[in-house]
């Protein structure tokens, strides 16, 4: 009765969520995660450094969109076959990286984890 309530799993993220509490409340202290404060930061006279964003204008955005589709033109007839080749490397457990290194020639980032998506779903978080 236990496994088909997923009592186990529920448990396990209860636990999970509780200790991710801690952390982040400092409750639990970790080293290098959430106990080390930077010294320099404790002098009254500190002021951070400015951190200027860099952002993509329209102009560049559309190019970069422009030579997306360019690239997905140029190698329509490759990357179906590419594709399907990495999607039966997945199912099958064999190196993936290897096969990634090929389809990356011909597919795009998009394409790729939609290829993914469909033979190894995708990670959704139970809450």
């Amino acid at each position: 009765g236990a496994m088909e309530l997923q009592y186990q799993r529920g448990k396990i993220q209860e636990e999970s969520m509780y200790y991710e509490q801690l952390k982040h409340s400092g409750e639990l202290p970790i080293i290098g995660v959430n106990t080390f404060i930077n010294p320099r930061t404790l002098d009254s006279n500190y002021v951070p450094p400015k951190i200027e964003l860099a952002r993509a204008s329209k102009a560049e955005k559309d190019t970069q969109i422009r030579n997306l589709r360019m690239f997905q033109e140029q190698h329509a007839e490759q990357a179906g076959p590419s594709l399907r080749r990495l999607q039966r490397v997945a199912e099958s457990g064999e190196n993936l990286f290897t096969e990634l290194m090929e389809t990356v020639k011909v597919a795009s980032l998009g394409q790729i984890t939609q290829a993914l998506y469909q033979v190894g779903g995708r990670y959704r978080r139970n809450m």
